[in-house]
């Protein structure tokens, strides 16, 4: 399967609450991912959790597209 680097930004920085609401947000993209047959492998965060670096197995770029826009 074709591994996928896919880059995100985040003006305000990235920050996922570490409580039920960051538990659905994860559980959320977790399915997503699981409908588009991804899997995500790991992350890399700049130290001011303005961008991410994200690892991925993917059937095909649209998948990856369509992963990408639900995350």
């Amino acid at each position: 399967m074709p591994r996928y680097l896919v880059e995100r930004a985040f003006t305000e920085g990235l920050h996922i609450p570490i409580d039920e609401k960051g538990v659905e947000t994860c559980r959320s993209i977790s399915e997503n991912n699981m409908q588009e047959n991804v899997t995500w492998l790991h992350s890399y965060v700049t130290p001011d959790s303005s961008r991410t670096f994200c690892l991925y197995d993917g059937p095909t770029p649209e998948a990856m597209a369509r992963q990408n826009d639900a995350a």
